[in-house]
């Protein structure tokens, strides 16, 4: 047994022990054979931060169901999912938030951008104005494969308006309007992303 995998099973004992309902109970003996194999690889003092650190980064993306590598754009990589206009949709298997119209259609990225009101709350959307009053929304085309996930968030000033019967705005009731507060943060998502035609 390495050193490391003598480490882990004391600390794991003790969690036993004094933490009945942990939650990775139930994991304790891949644990230990990861940290096992870990011990036997061979890490310096050096490398052994950057080795865990890159081990548990691709275990949580991997139970989260996420790319642990860049998305290629292959066919392999696409499951029809619905039907839009008279075109099938399709979204990327390995990463959820990625779809395109048509199997030769431009694929874009529903969480390009993120918008942020004055309050701090963030959110997605079709309908965000522009000073020339065009609109964008979170949704953008990528640019090029292999692609790397990348979402952006873009500042808005948001106005609550009165429902078009009342002079004034009820709780629950109105409507808002979004617009960016400064365009030039826009720089960065055109050099990541080709706009998405709304």
């Amino acid at each position: 047994m390495t050193n490391t995998y003598q480490h882990a099973k004391r600390e794991l004992d003790i969690l036993v022990k004094t933490t009945p309902d942990a939650i990775i109970r139930d994991f304790i003996p891949e644990i230990l054979a990861l940290c096992e194999k870990f011990g036997n690889s061979g890490q310096s003092g050096g490398s052994a931060p950057f080795t865990a650190t890159a081990l548990s980064q691709a275990i949580k993306k991997l139970c989260l169901f996420e790319p642990i590598c860049p998305i290629i754009g292959i066919d392999e990589e696409w499951n029809e999912c619905m039907m839009e206009k008279d075109n099938v949709c399709y979204q990327n298997n390995r990463l959820s938030s990625i779809f395109k119209t048509g199997k030769n259609g431009n694929p874009y990225y529903i969480e390009a951008i993120v918008f942020k009101g004055q309050s701090g709350c963030c959110f997605t959307g079709n309908s965000v104005t522009l000073k020339d009053g065009t609109t964008i929304g979170s949704k953008q085309y990528i640019k090029s494969f292999p692609f790397t996930p990348k979402t952006f968030y873009i500042d808005v000033i948001e106005t609550e308006w009165a429902d078009k019967n009342e002079t004034e705005i009820k709780a629950g009731g109105g409507w808002w309007t979004s617009i960016v507060k400064d365009e030039k943060q826009l720089k960065a998502v055109w050099k990541y992303y080709n706009r998405f035609n709304n």
